[in-house]
């Protein structure tokens, strides 16, 4: 069942108020799949783990490789082999190699849409009562509820994450506005006065179904209504929030999508100065700090809730778990390896380096996490994150809709009949779902 993540569940951690506590969960594994024996001690453990990251290589993947270091310094006896796997790739990548028996990794980091459907494949290890679900008390709930299937725990929520309107302080300031837009109506005006008044484009979209979800959620829109199991993203609500989407591209006030690698493109101009405006997430922080206009004047760099539209703001909860597979030959150094990188300590390293958020409470209020102001700047853009539906055919409910989207942003289509067809193909999905 959907439900949005409450300001007050949030604004708890953000405030960085909040004091770790609880104790360590032990713990190992009998075998492939099976609830933990708890045999060997930490200190004995030995092998070799595989895990693939699905981070960003350039600037995230060295921090996460840092970590690693630490990890095989206190467990001499383990070794990691580290495979960044592009994120594009992953999940057909891992459903290939886990499907045949050969070639999966021991561990994956996991994006939240992904659990369910793994689990529900028999592909993943449950974790509770290992080592890998270490203080599950410190953990944010609707991050933590991304890694449970029928009632059983197969992910930890490494980061969380949701979309922000990003924005250039000084574009915005040049065509006359100190404050970012709040509604999708302000939204277009300021696009459309960037433009006319400082050359720059308004805003640059990325032609991406999740990048979709805050234009759908913003007039009471979604996917589907799960506790119904009905089909509702060609319903009026859903229709209203891409028709302003469709509005955004025809006026202007969007520059013309780029149709391929459209995230690239829209990132590369936002932070190269072309554009004032982007959707993205706290994963993109250190990316856009270290662009042309942010570089030498990093409060240039803005970043603010998604507008609402006429019901909310609302933009989908993101964010990446870790998970371990079903068949690995090293499940005791596996859960090792997830709860080392999944510490409170780890988190913290992460969000101040890379400006992620953490999952933790106990993260929020570290020195480490703190010296990052991103971290606290991403506060209010939390408080109108939606948590999506966590069923096995999430997943594939994003291809048919950025096939879709593609079409309507390169003119070959119009809202209605594209989620039409976008329903149609989520009845081929979800059997016995209805409209």
């Amino acid at each position: 069942m959907r439900r949005a993540l409450t300001s007050a569940v949030v604004a708890a951690a953000l405030a960085l108020a909040v004091t770790a506590c609880g104790g360590d969960s032990g713990g190992d594994s009998g075998g492939a799949g099976s609830a933990p024996a708890g045999s060997a001690a930490p200190a004995e453990v030995s092998g070799t783990v595989t895990w693939w990251d699905t981070s960003d290589a350039t600037t995230e993947g060295p921090v996460f490789q840092e970590l690693i270091k630490d990890f095989e310094a206190k467990y001499p006896k383990i070794k990691v082999e580290y495979v960044n796997v592009p994120f594009a790739d992953a999940r057909d990548k891992f459903k290939t190699a886990a499907q045949s028996g050969s070639g999966a990794p021991d561990v994956l980091r996991t994006d939240v849409g992904w659990v369910a459907e793994f689990a529900s494949l028999g592909y993943l290890a449950p974790l509770d009562g290992t080592a890998a679900v270490d203080k599950p008390e410190e953990f944010l709930p609707v991050p933590a509820a991304s890694g449970k299937y029928n009632g059983k725990t197969y992910g930890v929520p490494q980061v969380t994450d949701t979309l922000g309107l990003l924005y250039n302080k000084k574009l915005l300031k040049k065509a006359g506005y100190d404050e970012p837009p709040a509604t999708m109506a302000d939204l277009k005006k300021a696009a459309l006065d960037v433009k006319s008044k400082t050359g720059a484009g308004g805003l640059a979209l990325n032609v991406d179904a999740y990048f979709l979800l805050p234009f759908i959620y913003g007039e009471g829109g979604d996917f589907v209504d799960v506790p119904n199991k009905k089909i509702t993203i060609s319903s009026p609500q859903s229709v209203a929030g891409v028709k302003i989407v469709e509005d955004l591209i025809t006026s202007g006030a969007a520059v013309k999508p780029a149709l391929q690698d459209s995230y690239t493109n829209a990132e590369t101009a936002f932070k190269d100065g072309k554009v004032a405006m982007i959707f993205n997430g706290p994963w993109s922080n250190a990316d856009n700090l270290g662009g042309k206009v942010f570089k030498d004047d990093p409060d240039n760099f803005g970043v603010a809730p998604v507008p609402a539209g006429s019901a909310k703001a609302g933009a989908p909860l993101g964010g990446h778990d870790y998970t371990v597979y079903a068949g690995s030959k090293n499940l005791d150094a596996s859960y090792l390896f997830v709860q080392f990188m999944d510490s409170a300590e780890s988190q913290a390293k992460i969000a101040g380096k890379l400006g992620l958020l953490p999952t933790r409470q106990p993260a929020y209020s570290a020195s480490e996490a703190t010296a990052n102001p991103k971290i606290a700047q991403w506060q209010k853009p939390m408080e109108s994150a939606v948590e999506r539906p966590w069923i096995p055919e999430a997943a594939s409910l994003f291809q048919p809709l950025v096939e879709g989207y593609q079409k309507l942003a390169g003119g070959q289509t119009t809202t209605e009949p594209m989620l039409k067809d976008v329903a149609t193909a989520y009845q081929g999905i979800l059997k016995g779902w209805s409209l």
